[in-house]
């Protein structure tokens, strides 16, 4: 897997990127304040889900209303993640924290949208075990994701 990752370093977008002054830091703000719009459209639905907060909203339609908030975050930090890996994809090789979060990442993102969000589709669901069986899976993933890239700068 190295001779990739070592590729990937040499792509136009990660010598570029890794080149510039400002590209980086640029990428890890719009990257930040992704994760922050994530946090905030997960956690609106995982409060709900566990009876604290938003409790006069039907869980469905609070569900519906965050998803598209949902998606962007992801968007946004997909196009930034991606360029800021190629910058220094080497370091990411031999980095455990990177390997954490690339593991923990379709597990958030297949738990979210197979698992929590069919389970929210359901006009009947309220607040019960279930619900807050969903929202902490939902948490301790994405909290996962989130601390391990987080860690990803402080490790090496």
């Amino acid at each position: 897997m190295l001779p990739f990752f070592e590729w990937c370093e040499t792509t136009w977008i990660g010598r570029t990127v890794g080149d510039s002054l400002w590209a980086f830091p640029v990428l890890e703000a719009i990257h930040l304040l992704g994760l922050s719009l994530l946090g905030g459209a997960l956690l609106l639905v995982d409060l709900r889900l566990l009876g604290l907060g938003l409790t006069s909203q039907p869980i469905a339609s609070l569900a519906r209303a965050a998803r598209p908030w949902l998606v962007r975050a992801l968007v946004v930090m997909a196009s930034t993640g991606i360029p800021l890996f190629l910058s220094e994809a080497v370091k990411c090789y031999h980095n455990p924290s990177f390997r954490v979060k690339m593991v923990a990442l379709p597990v958030a993102l297949a738990y979210t949208f197979l698992v929590r969000e069919r389970a929210t589709r359901d006009t009947a669901l309220a607040t019960s075990a279930r619900s807050r069986l969903l929202a902490v899976g939902s948490i301790a993933v994405w909290f996962t994701v989130a601390a391990a890239g987080r860690w990803i700068g402080f490790s090496s």
